[in-house]
């Protein structure tokens, strides 16, 4: 049982009494509703996304800015940073020497002495301040007579708002954009910090004291206007606690429905298909595999549908464990499903399948929106009476129209493009033709770290190979600039002149789609006619035709070209021993799981892989990718880092990068926080399966609103 300690004392917060918390409604009500909010304020809010009381107050800060009390100006030394409290005395506009350059210049002081106060750039402030105005001004002294101060921030006092909101203590900062700066972010939360009682308080007493948090509205409070860094600590601690339970409530009941759901089918086996494989294969199984296949196998004999994700590096032998479990299955009688996102990936699976059970006499058909018509009612036959064992293809493959006669087992290649609804959707349409459930394997060559692993796949049991197979080493791996360019196309030529092959991949292209066509087209061209004339150079891009990109691939796979030419299309299931050398443009505009996943392209032959990955980067994060993909060939490692950098992508759909939809919890340090989530949503299950008691029924809707089949699964 882990350990919740409780703290000692609440901070002291800013909001109102109890006894004076607006009505929840407020909670809804748009921006010009807030005393003193302008209308032209509140659609610059809203342009940015921010509608309603509850959408600002929601806006929590991504850090703080740490400034001091306001001191006399008497004691400000040259150099120093402070905050002063003072009496506006004069205020012109002052000429500069460098154009466009506008500087402001006041006097001001208090009792103790004066200064010179100076802004740039800010004309505006002719007209806003006037002299007796009483100022907070923020910024660093330095040297004049009397002596100057740079203005970092300032505020009229009396102006409305709170004294200090911009210029003393914890000063928030929040994520804003050029029409709605920070500074008026701060300010409109502070006009509504007296509705942030408003609230709503989904956690029940009982959870509050059990974690020894908060209230939802103190923790907001704590979060937008802290005494201390102590008080944003407990707050943002509340408010991440209510995220993850939420998450952690909806996860656990999709998995109790699909266990109470209809049984799946017993699928004992009897080896005689596997053995065949097995005795077929020119390497043996490693420990890690064979670890993965007896937690499948023990899965796969149980009446409970297996629902397991199954996760390894690069090059791991996933496939091979997912063919054995084919096997499984039909040596038990029942039918095999392989769901992929993509055309593309489901025909490279079916060649891969085809010749991995060759010797067990298992010929997979295929199934995708591309098959021809009368050719696809024909398979669907096949598929209906049973005599199509093993049926790969797309998301079609399970559609309305096309039934099993004994759907065993369905397995999901690429788990990581379907969100936690999409995955329940294809638990409920996984059945045969007698209704029952069939076990669901999910697989991914994107390692996912544990915490994230627990949080978006937590209705999941996880397996995990780690390794590669025997004689598959690590590619060596370097970061390459411009101006080492020839070097490199010199050292691509060198492989392809041993008789090895290479790629040549093209950077992410904003506008995607076409544009990236364009750009794959344009460098084949380039390249065919400069640094690879002498050579054969292929190209394949996503908006190909089907035919046109099968026939790409499979000239590259038999050798007739030497370069491919490609965008991420390749990412995935591509198997051409061969090819030795991979060469990524923009590399830093990939993430790192992306980056390792078309590195796992080479190297997969009896020649060690070389990567060379180009680029310029121009963040520091993307500077940290390329230092972090050169440095470690780990996948796991790199998908903790990838997690850090990008953030953890949206946990309930298919995004897999960028802003999460988890608003306040990160799960790279909340750890803690999410096995404290997960202990208190076994809790209120065990004793509340439906969640229909009045103390849970506000956090039942919350919940409902995450998830897409909740609220039917709540009332079965």
């Amino acid at each position: 049982m882990l350990a919740i300690r409780p703290f000692a004392g609440l901070p002291e917060l800013v909001g109102e009494p109890p006894s004076r918390r607006p009505d929840p409604a407020w909670w809804l009500e748009p921006l010009t509703e807030i005393p003193g909010v302008r209308r032209s304020q509140a659609e610059r809010a809203a342009a940015f996304g921010l509608t309603t009381v509850g959408d600002l107050l929601l806006h929590v800060p991504f850090r703080y800015e740490r400034y001091g009390d306001a001191t006399p100006v008497v004691t400000g030394a040259i150099g120093q940073e402070v905050t002063v409290r003072v009496v506006l005395h004069s205020i012109r506009l002052a000429p500069t020497r460098r154009r466009g350059l506008v500087t402001i210049r006041a006097l001001v002081g208090d009792d103790s002495g004066r200064l010179e106060a100076v802004w740039f750039n800010q004309r505006h402030l002719l007209r806003a301040l006037s002299p007796g105005d009483i100022l907070m001004i923020r910024g660093t002294i330095g040297r004049g007579t009397p002596n100057v101060i740079t203005v970092r921030a300032h505020e009229i006092v009396g102006a409305g708002g709170s004294e200090g909101l911009h210029t003393t203590g914890l000063v928030p900062v929040y994520a804003a954009s050029e029409a709605l700066p920070s500074a008026r972010i701060r300010e409109l939360v502070d006009q509504a910090r007296g509705l942030a009682g408003a609230a709503p308080e989904l956690l029940p007493a009982w959870i509050r004291t059990r974690l020894a948090v908060m209230s939802y509205a103190d923790g907001l409070m704590s979060v937008h206007f802290p005494r201390s860094a102590a008080a944003v600590r407990q707050g943002r601690r509340r408010l991440v606690l209510q995220e993850l339970i939420e998450l952690q409530l909806g996860l656990m009941v999709l998995r109790r429905q699909e266990a109470r759901t209809r049984p799946a089918p017993r699928l004992a086996g009897d080896g005689t298909l596997s053995d065949a494989v097995r005795g077929d294969l020119p390497y043996t199984v490693t420990a890690q595999q064979e670890r993965t296949l007896a937690e499948i196998r023990r899965d796969l004999r149980r009446e409970t549908p297996m629902r397991r994700l199954l996760q390894g590096d690069v090059g791991s032998g996933k496939t091979l464990v997912a063919a054995l479990a084919i096997c499984q299955a039909l040596e038990s009688g029942a039918q095999a499903a392989l769901l992929v996102p993509t055309e593309t990936l489901a025909e490279q699976h079916l060649q891969t399948l085809d010749a991995l059970l060759m010797s067990a006499g298992v010929s997979p058909v295929l199934l995708t929106g591309k098959v021809p018509a009368a050719e696809r009612e024909r398979r669907l036959m096949a598929i209906r009476t049973g005599t199509a064992g093993l049926v790969v293809g797309t998301q079609a493959l399970l559609s309305e129209g096309v039934e099993f006669a004994d759907l065993g087992l369905v397995i999901v290649d690429e788990q990581h493009r379907f969100g936690v609804d999409q995955r329940h959707a294809l638990a409920e349409r996984a059945r045969d033709a007698t209704g029952r459930a069939a076990h669901i394997l999910y697989m991914t060559a994107t390692p996912i770290p544990r915490t994230l692993a627990l949080t978006a796949y937590g209705e999941l049991a996880v397996s995990t190979i780690r390794g590669r197979p025997a004689g598959r080493g690590p590619v060596a791996t370097r970061w390459v600039r411009e101006a080492e360019r020839d070097d490199a196309y010199a050292e691509i030529r060198a492989e392809l002149r041993q008789g090895y092959q290479a790629y040549v991949i093209c950077p992410l292209v904003e506008e995607g789609g076409t544009a990236e066509a364009k750009a794959a087209t344009a460098e084949a061209e380039r390249l065919r006619d400069g640094p690879f004339s002498e050579f054969s150079v292929g190209l394949v891009h996503g908006a190909m035709k089907s035919d046109a990109k099968r026939g790409a691939m499979a000239a590259f796979a038999s050798g007739q070209t030497d370069v491919l030419v490609a965008t991420t299309v390749i990412e995935v299931g591509i198997d051409v021993p061969n090819a030795s050398i991979i060469l990524i443009e923009g590399a830093d505009r990939f993430g790192l799981a992306q980056l390792h996943q078309l590195r796992g392209r080479v190297g997969r032959g009896q020649r060690p892989g070389q990567c060379i990955a180009f680029g310029e980067p121009t963040t520091d994060d993307g500077i940290r990718r390329l230092e972090a993909f050169t440095q470690t060939g780990d996948g796991f490692r790199l998908a903790e880092l990838d997690l850090e950098i990008r953030g953890e992508g949206s946990m309930l759909g298919v995004r897999q990068a960028g802003p999460t939809d988890l608003r306040f919890a990160r799960l790279t340090r909340d750890r803690r926080e999410l096995a404290q989530a997960r202990q208190i949503a076994r809790r209120l299950l065990r004793g509340d399966p439906h969640m229909s008691l009045p103390e849970h029924v506000l956090l039942r809707g919350a919940v409902a609103a995450r998830f897409a089949a909740i609220p039917r699964l709540l009332e079965a």
